[in-house]
C-alpha cells in the first residue's frame, strides 16, 4: 500500500486517546473514538495551531489555541473561530498495523 503510512499498532491507542502522525509534508491525528479509529490534520483551520494538543470530548475535537471544535469523524466545523472544515484521511487495518492514507 504505497499511499499509506503505518500510524500505529491495533491496540495501541485506548478510547479517548489521540496520536501525532507523520506523513512526509503533512502531519495527522490519529483519534480513537469508542473504538473506531479516525485521523485528521494536524493544523487548525483558524490559526494553524496544532490539534493534537487540543481536547477530544467524544467525537469533536477543540483546537487547544481559540476554542475551534471539529467533528473528527467529518472534519467539520462545529464552532467557530474556524469557518473551513479540517480535512480528513482514511484509517485501515492491515494485519496488526493501523494505516492512515497519504492521499
Amino acid at each position: 500500500m504505497e499511499n499509506y503510512v503505518q500510524a500505529a499498532k491495533v491496540g495501541e491507542l485506548a478510547p479517548g486517546e489521540m496520536k501525532l502522525v507523520e506523513m512526509g509534508n503533512e502531519e495527522a491525528v490519529l483519534i480513537n473514538v469508542d473504538g473506531e479509529l479516525y485521523a485528521v490534520n494536524n493544523e487548525c483551520t483558524h490559526a494553524s495551531c496544532d490539534l493534537v494538543d487540543g481536547r477530544l470530548d467524544g467525537d469533536s475535537l477543540e483546537c487547544g489555541c481559540h476554542g475551534a471544535r471539529f467533528n473528527v469523524r467529518s472534519g467539520a466545523v462545529e464552532n467557530p473561530p474556524a469557518i473551513e472544515p479540517v480535512k480528513t484521511y482514511t484509517v485501515c487495518i492491515e494485519g496488526d498495523d493501523v494505516l492512515v492514507c497519504t492521499d
